[in-house]
């Protein structure tokens, strides 16, 4: 149990907002997510990176199918469509540029999120 009790309390200390200027905002990459939640859950980081990278290709494939993804608490992934627009060089603003319609994806944070943020 103690050692059950030791790893929640990693978990509460790794968990807790940091406060950042915007000028020391880090980059997470894969391979350091991969890092810290093998050495916080005590897993191989090869059980870690296959886990993390079928939950991505997973995500992947669904948006690519246009279906919507939600999480709870977390936010909700969509696909949704740009509509064409006129963009301007600028260098000559006199000749206008056509920027087609495409494809997006669309984050929009969860209620818990957006109170970390904030």
């Amino acid at each position: 149990m103690k050692e059950k009790n030791c790893l929640s309390e990693k978990l509460t200390e790794e968990n807790q907002p940091r406060e950042r200027r915007s000028s020391e905002m880090a980059t997470v990459t894969k391979k350091k997510l991969i890092q810290t939640i093998s050495h916080t859950r005590g897993l191989h980081p090869n059980d870690v990176r296959n886990v993390i990278q079928a939950f991505l290709d997973a995500m992947t494939d669904s948006l690519s199918q246009g279906d919507r993804l939600e999480f709870r608490d977390f936010g909700v992934f969509e696909v949704v469509e740009r509509k064409q627009k006129i963009g301007r060089n600028p260098k000559n603003a006199a000749v206008p540029i056509v920027i087609p319609a495409r494809k997006a994806v669309k984050f929009t944070p969860g209620k818990k999120m957006r109170k970390l943020i904030e």
